[in-house]
């Protein structure tokens, strides 16, 4: 295993000092997850696995929030609270690792849909660093004093779990905490770990435009208002605002994930549908880019003569995750302290969060980090050879599956090393 800088000294030695007894628990409880994933707000076996080990280690439990939300909170002695969070849910992902605990589970989805189910993002490897750090911590009540809250979230990936947990008075059920930190695998070289302080990731913005036309046979395109090359034109001109409209400092990304349209190739139907997904690091080029969007689309449907204005619906958005800069300093600090050379300034990533609405909720502090999850040597090849965007999958493909060592030890020890920051005895030197 990859082990900490021998130049470390505190109660983070001391804490971690039992993850050698409990590694290969941990990794059969990680394997056990990945072969059983579950989609968001169905996360009750995972739910009630996490709420079984946190009893049993002397934690106050609070099951059910939001739907599936569990919560342990232990208070050892008086000092600041922090508040440690790890997302629960799979995604509709059929996965090709070729593994030996690779999932092979199905669901049915909100919109009754069967579909495969895999933890292609990573957060079983969330849940079981966290169950790992929350069971040293509690080994450990010589080494720090205050109040741990481990808060186990669902629902992360359609964007509504935070908020769920928050409607059903997670505020009232768990003692108000002074600051919150929590970690996502990336694909980067496992034993990685990434602060960033301010932007980190992105806010998103899903919306599904429909456009009218109306249908004719395939034959009389004369007879017809063709809503296929309305969206089609759409599509291509949605790509300049990027390109066109901002400028090239100015960090965002459009995706047009999906177009829909017809259901047999000689029938020119009434109506198109666009989804696309926008990216955002603030809020001034956010709205920019909404108004770009209807702009453009209202100008197509002009230029085509559409039957109707075009129709909007607004889906999922996500917050921006900006770090508090002084939190992150001292978290980044301890991070270099413990993990030497491993410890790294993590890039801005364009992924999304719905995690600060917890402590947005607060009006606390946070911290957000990334922690590495591939084969070392396999990414090492890749980077010699300029193949890194080919050759190592990233999250959310049907390939991705973090390597499980060093990944789950550099994670539980991120989450120990974090807390330790403001829960170190004052006796006792820090990490």
């Amino acid at each position: 295993m990859i082990k900490a800088s021998t130049n470390t000294t505190g109660p983070a030695d001391g804490v971690l000092a039992g993850l050698e007894g409990i590694r290969s628990e941990l990794e059969d409880f990680y394997k056990d997850l990945h072969a059983h994933p579950e989609l968001g707000h169905q996360e009750h076996r995972t739910a009630a696995r996490v709420a079984e080990c946190l009893t049993g280690w002397g934690y106050r439990v609070h099951e059910g929030i939001g739907g599936t939300g569990v919560v342990g909170v232990l208070a050892n002695g008086d000092g600041p609270t922090v508040l440690l969070r790890a997302d629960m849910d799979a995604l509709p992902v059929r996965e090709d690792t070729g593994l030996p605990y690779e999932s092979t589970a199905a669901a049915t989805d909100a919109a009754g849909r069967q579909v495969p189910v895999a933890h292609a993002c990573g957060h079983d490897m969330h849940v079981t660093c966290l169950l790992g750090a929350a069971r040293l911590m509690r080994a450990s009540p010589q080494s720090w004093q205050g109040t741990l809250v481990a808060l186990f979230q669902p629902a992360e990936e359609p964007g509504d779990g935070a908020d769920r947990m928050l409607a059903d008075g997670l505020a009232d059920r768990i003692p108000r905490p002074d600051l919150a930190c929590a970690q996502h695998v990336l694909p980067y070289p496992a034993g990685y770990v990434g602060t960033r302080s301010g932007s980190f990731l992105s806010a998103a913005d899903n919306l599904k435009i429909t456009v009218y036309g109306r249908g004719a046979h395939g034959s009389e395109p004369q007879a017809a208002i063709d809503p296929v090359v309305m969206a089609s034109m759409i599509v291509v001109r949605l790509q300049t605002i990027i390109s066109r409209e901002l400028a090239a400092t100015q960090p965002a990304v459009l995706t047009v994930g999906s177009v829909q349209a017809g259901t047999t190739g000689n029938v020119i139907p009434e109506s198109a549908e666009i989804q696309l997904n926008v990216r955002t690091y603030d809020e001034g080029t956010r709205k920019e880019i909404l108004t770009a969007v209807r702009r453009i689309v209202k100008a197509e449907c002009d230029a085509s003569r559409a039957t109707r204005d075009p129709g909007y619906e607004e889906g999922s958005h996500f917050p921006p995750t900006i770090n508090d800069e002084a939190l992150t300093r001292e978290v980044s600090a301890a991070f270099t302290a413990y993990f030497g050379e491993r410890a790294h300034t993590s890039e801005l990533q364009s992924a999304s969060e719905d995690f600060s609405r917890i402590p947005d909720a607060f009006g606390i502090p946070y911290t957000y980090w990334g922690i590495g999850c591939i084969d070392p040597e396999a990414y090492r090849v890749a980077e010699q050879h300029g193949t890194v965007a080919q050759d190592i999958p990233v999250n959310h493909s049907a390939r991705f599956a973090p390597v499980l060592q060093p990944t789950l030890d550099t994670g539980v020890q991120a989450l120990v090393v974090a807390s330790l920051t403001r829960l170190a005895n004052p006796d006792d030197e820090r990490p």
